[in-house]
């Protein structure tokens, strides 16, 4: 996914993105070792995505990026 749609997400759902994501890794590795993955290029991919949501909510923790307010989705939306 593109860090842009990271960054529409409020901070709660980065949270849970995160937490998927790392369950994700986890089967992907899984699978990667028991010789059932056949993309290896799912792995580098899943870690990237997680390496962006942690730099999204770093960046929020830090004040440098804020959260997107309920305006700000409905006008991108429209």
């Amino acid at each position: 996914m593109k860090s842009s749609k990271y960054f529409e997400m409020t901070t709660e759902e980065l949270k849970r993105q995160y937490n998927s994501l790392k369950e994700e890794l986890f089967n992907l590795r899984f699978k990667h070792k028991a010789g059932q993955l056949d993309n290896a290029m799912q792995l580098s991919e899943c870690r990237k995505n997680i390496a962006r949501v942690l730099t999204i909510l770093h960046q929020r923790e830090k004040g440098i990026s804020a959260e997107p307010t309920a305006k700000a989705k409905k006008a991108k939306k429209a």
